[in-house]
């Protein structure tokens, strides 16, 4: 991630190892005592998630909203085109799937998450409590921030569906991205309104 960002927009635009560990060990520190490793995963991280985990349920988060509210200008677009990734936004309510990673690696984990989902700075880690099987989980999520020079602000589902129908980067496209976290959601039977909605808008466009 950091080289593609390093080759498609500039040096300085990902972290470096000393940011991600720093940022890592202040996110460790804060870590209720006694609480489990478990990792809320609402976008690429519900069909990637490329760490190994004992449990997978589905969870719901409060006070968050899944949105299409990063730029993408690399992985899923281009800095002359860019894409669109999903962040957890303030507001609302997200259903979504909670991993729990076995105690013995998870800080290994952890450090290999951040390099994928921290190298840019675009999201904040926070622990939070979510709801699974109806009793409280505290879970790390991703939470997008809203003083990162990718986010989006409020685009309407029309501009959202413009670009999803267009963009593509390194990692494929952002349609592409769109369906994977719509039927990763259904595997866990979660019907998520706005991602069908705007996969139906995408699917007109490109037709």
């Amino acid at each position: 991630m950091r080289a593609l960002y390093v080759a498609a927009v500039d040096a300085r635009h990902p972290l470096t190892d000393e940011q991600l560990a720093a940022s890592l060990a202040e996110t460790l520190k804060q870590k209720p005592h006694g609480s489990d490793w478990w990792v809320f995963a609402y976008g690429s991280l519900l069909w990637n998630p490329l760490f190994p985990f004992e449990d997978a349920q589905p969870a719901t988060l409060s006070g968050r909203h899944r949105r299409f509210c990063l730029w993408s200008l690399a992985s899923r677009g281009t800095a002359t085109q860019p894409g669109l990734v999903l962040g957890l936004d303030q507001g609302g309510s997200c259903q979504g799937v909670v991993y729990r990673l076995p105690a013995r690696c998870a800080k290994d984990e952890l450090a290999l998450l951040w390099r994928r989902e921290m190298v840019l700075g675009a999201y904040r880690p926070l622990w939070v409590s979510v709801r699974s099987h109806e009793k409280p989980v505290v879970a790390l999520a991703f939470i997008v921030d809203r003083k990162h020079r990718q986010y989006t602000g409020k685009l309407t589902l029309s501009e959202q569906a413009n670009v999803l129908a267009s963009a593509a980067g390194a990692f494929g496209s952002s349609a592409d991205y769109l369906e994977h976290a719509r039927i990763a959601l259904v595997t866990h039977g979660i019907i998520d309104p706005y991602l069908e909605k705007l996969a139906g808008m995408v699917a007109r466009r490109r037709r």
